[in-house]
């Protein structure tokens, strides 16, 4: 989520940097609202060329393919004021191939270098963009023909140059849409048989807009692998988990699910190497790509397999037929620009032309990031050494930073004692050497740096020259260099507004302000911010208690999470009218309550198994720091997984006990289930209101549901499938669960109720232990105990509870639970009564402790486990309507 913070200060620091008159550029990572940018563009349908002004009206995000905005056409410098059908007053939005973030940018770069050994081309490359932007031109043409209409794929206009960024950019058609609504569905069933291709009555089908987009999307995908374009169709791929936010719904068909699908990202931002799928459809697309003899993926079509498709209906490609030569044109540029083992081969070992294209496209890259101007440039390419020895210099650089990043590795490991838990010399005699790797890494990194700016750009060779014999200068550019990073600090969140005036003013604050710079940004503020640590402090441990005691509170939080359930699209404007107008009911102030102990119940678990981990290392002092540090934090990882915790059995226990206070079964009967799981309890409530307000239950589980999944990388992308998954897994699927059920009551009550088979449940179970009991017996000469037949002891017990819920007829549904407690604790007295009798039948001699112990230890164990199955047994009974 976009963090706020003030356009205003960050024009009052770049006017401090502007006002210090240095010699070099001010670093930007991105732009504000409001700034004015002007390009020379590109058309994409024809060779003409036009000078734009735009407008930045919002920033919309970054991902590893680049950075989005929001911008208006302010003018066009040409003759017809039109520049590849941009027009003077539109909206348009703008995409610049390099990701705002600094990680981001390594990351995807890293990949891109294994991959094809050469800088990512997209953003250094304008004919590898050209190429992208007009296989764009010719997939609208083919959904065209396709699906009937051009809407459906996003147009682009014209490319550019911004050399400020450095980096190559497109402008395209603005889409006002979203990705998709979390829609209510107690009919998973049916979806699932959708999806699977069966045969069903599909009046009782639901999820209209995720089966249109699952639709389209399939399609889509189909129609990209017809014209060539394969490896733009991973953007798409729906196994991927990802590619789902890459096709919008426009806002204006909201009310026709179908209707207003629209594919908008065709920019890759990471290469898909056959050593490292990051999704699981990544794995299919592996073997595909080494099918076509693509070992490394990313954006290369087969024009002739889309000559073929264009052949097969030539008059809607009439009017891009000049196109098709330009794009083999630049695809040959773009893929001879690369080293590219893997498709290139052994034309590295004989093709003069491939290596003059490299080195060409080399410098081509440096004066798109602005890294060389334009004399340096020239210089380069007419001297292959000179490029050569320029590109080395930024690999001995990168060796700076791998260094650097060995050392922070290796200091870690020594710090923790976790390089003295292996055995091997070389790495406890590296892991000495840490802090000398740190160091020296940033002198080599920064060294290297500063050589190759110098040689590319003489306004550098300038800045670093009187930096070094001026010492006025040389204040102002610290001056300077403090402006710029506070700038990037307030974006990222780092100091508030105030904040940052201050620390511009204060060499001291920024030293400190710099040593915490690394660490992530929640940290950074909390350790330089004592109100941001007063308030998250006061959240964390006082505002729980004042949200149980303040009902003003209580609704002020429902109400400012309606607000930002409105700006996400998981509720709609009339849902959130309903909700709003009811916020007084009783019963929703006692949900509210609910929820909010709920939330102050989730630290329990953490400091349980905190003082356990402790407990534990103080009572072993013969632990090495490593293993005693593990050892903490496998307990506290335990804490994490189990499925029933210290925080969801407090929560269990306030559940049941409201219950009984309010001598009210019905109304907490799901959330008296679901409280006493970890994770899930914490949507028991939204849940459980579904019945007597569906409205504020929808938005309450896809709320809690989303907030949740957005922490997971890559994946938990604000409309990626995970998203949906679990919102279907917290939501949807409890209520198909509580509708499925329903029927089957309904079925179950013209059936005579049945209790007799209760005992023969029980009894069955107990004389198949004794057969096994019998024959270890006869084996090992000794009575096997519980750990030795332990999968036996959770099959027998958990078969005896689902034959007997089964089987029970008309009973009531509590009833049938209790009646496999029933059935798991007899299991557990016919197994010792057999058990005792075998004993004493081979002289076997046992205590009457012992005997106690026998018949506790199965008949307690066997009847929780029999309950399960039958709760188990109750929640997956199929549809009768799809037997």
């Amino acid at each position: 989520m976009a963090v706020e913070y003030s356009v205003d200060l960050c024009n009052e620091l770049k006017q401090t940097f502007k006002s210090k008159a240095l010699h070099r550029p001010m670093r930007v990572d991105r732009y504000d609202p409001g700034t004015e940018l002007s390009y020379e563009m590109h058309s994409v349908a024809s060779s003409s060329k036009a000078k734009v002004t735009l407008q930045v009206e919002k920033f919309v995000g970054g991902g590893y393919a680049g950075q989005v905005y929001r911008v208006k056409v302010t003018g066009i410098d040409a003759p017809e004021e039109s520049a590849g059908g941009l027009e003077i007053g539109s909206t348009y939005a703008m995409k610049i191939l390099i990701p705002p973030s600094t990680f981001s940018r390594l990351f995807r770069n890293t990949l891109y270098w294994i991959g094809f050994q050469g800088p990512f081309q997209l953003q250094t490359n304008p004919d590898a963009a050209r190429s992208g932007a007009i296989w764009q031109k010719f997939i609208r043409r083919g959904a065209k023909v396709r699906f009937g209409s051009e809407l459906v794929v996003n147009d682009v206009h014209a490319i550019f140059v911004d050399n400020r960024l450095g980096s190559c950019g497109e402008i395209s058609d603005w889409i006002e849409g979203r990705t998709w609504r979390l829609e209510v569905d107690d009919n998973l069933d049916t979806l699932k048989l959708w999806k699977k291709g069966k045969k069903f009555d599909e009046k009782i089908l639901d999820s209209a807009e995720y089966r249109a987009k699952y639709r389209f999307m399939h399609n889509f995908v189909d129609l990209l692998h017809d014209m060539g374009a394969h490896e733009f169709a991973r953007q798409y791929e729906w196994s991927t988990c990802k590619s789902q936010p890459n096709c919008l719904k426009r806002t204006e068909c909201d009310d026709d699910p179908e209707a207003g699908l629209v594919a908008v990202d065709f920019r890759a931002g990471l290469a898909l190497l056959p050593c490292l799928p990051m999704s699981p459809g990544d794995f299919k697309l592996i073997g595909k790509g080494i099918a076509r003899k693509s070992l490394v993926q990313f954006d290369r079509g087969n024009i002739e397999e889309l000559e073929n498709f264009i052949s097969s209906c030539p008059a809607d490609f009439e009017d891009l037929k000049p196109m098709l030569d330009e794009l083999k044109k630049c695809e040959e540029i773009y893929r001879d620009s690369l080293p590219d083992v893997t498709h290139n081969g052994a034309r590295l070992f004989h093709s003069g032309k491939l290596w003059n294209r490299i080195f060409d496209s080399a410098v081509t890259g440096w004066r798109v990031r602005n890294i060389v101007d334009e004399r340096t440039a020239g210089a380069l390419r007419s001297s292959k050494p000179n490029t050569f020895l320029f590109f080395f210099l930024a690999l001995l650089s990168g060796i700076g930073l791998l260094s650097t990043v060995a050392g922070v590795f290796f200091g870690v490991m020594r710090l923790t004692g976790l390089v003295d838990m292996i055995d091997s010399p070389a790495l406890t005699l590296t892991s000495l050497c840490w802090w000398p790797m740190i160091v020296g890494g940033i002198i080599i990194q920064n060294a290297f740096r500063m050589i190759r700016k110098s040689w590319g750009r003489r306004n550098w060779r300038k800045h670093y020259w009187e930096i070094l014999t001026k010492g006025d200068y040389f204040k102002r550019a610290l001056s300077a260099r403090m402006a710029e990073t506070i700038i990037l600090w307030h974006r990222a969140g780092r100091v508030t507004s105030e904040k940052a005036r201050k620390v511009s003013q204060c060499p001291a604050c920024f030293t400190c302000h710099s040593i915490v710079s690394f660490l992530p940004v929640s940290l950074h503020r909390f350790l330089t911010d004592f109100t941001f640590a007063k308030e998250k402090l006061s959240n964390i441990f006082l505002r729980p208690f004042k949200l149980y005691f303040s009902k003003k509170l209580r609704e002020q939080w429902l109400l400012d999470m309606l607000a930002e359930g409105k700006k996400n699209h998981i509720v709609s404007d009339e849902d959130a009218e309903t909700i709003t107008s009811q916020l007084s009911e009783p019963y929703i102030q006692r949900y509210l309550i609910s929820l909010v102990v709920h939330i102050m119940s989730a630290p329990v678990t953490q400091v349980v198994f905190g003082g356990i981990g402790y407990w534990y290392v103080k009572g072993h002092p013969d632990l090495s720091r490593a293993e005693a540090w593990a050892a903490f934090w496998g307990i506290m990882a335990i804490g994490q997984i189990v499925p029933i915790s210290p925080g969801s059995i407090c929560r269990g226990l306030y559940t049941t006990g409201l219950a009984i206070y309010d001598r009210n079964f019905k109304d907490y009967n799901i959330a008296l289930f679901l409280s006493y799981f970890k994770y899930i309890g914490y949507l028991a409530f939204p849940i459980q209101m579904n019945y007597r307000y569906p409205a504020l239950a929808r938005f309450m589980a896809a709320h809690w549901a989303t907030s949740a999944i957005h922490i997971v990388p890559v994946f938990g992308e604000r409309g990626a499938l995970l998203e949906h998954w679990v919102f279907c897994l917290f939501y949807n699927w409890p209520l198909t669960v509580r509708r499925r059920m329903l029927k089957v009551s309904e079925i179950r009550i013209s059936l005579k109720k049945r209790l007799w088979h209760i005992p023969f449940c029980a009894l069955i179970p107990a004389v198949l232990f004794g057969l096994v009991e019998r024959i270890y017996l006869d084996k090992t000469g000794q009575l096997p105990g519980l750990k030795t037949i332990w999968y036996l002891v959770i099959v027998l017990p958990y078969l005896a509870g689902a034959l007997t819920t089964f089987y029970a007829g008309g009973m009531a549904r509590l009833k049938r639970v209790i009646s496999a407690t029933a059935a798991g604790a007899l299991t557990g007295l016919f197994y010792a009564i057999i058990t005792t009798f075998t004993a004493q039948s081979q002289n076997i001699a046992l205590s009457a402790g012992s005997i106690i112990s026998c018949f506790a230890w199965r008949m307690f164990p066997f009847a929780v486990i029999s309950t399960i199955a039958a709760i188990i047994t109750e929640i997956r009974q199929p549809d009768p309507d799809l037997k």
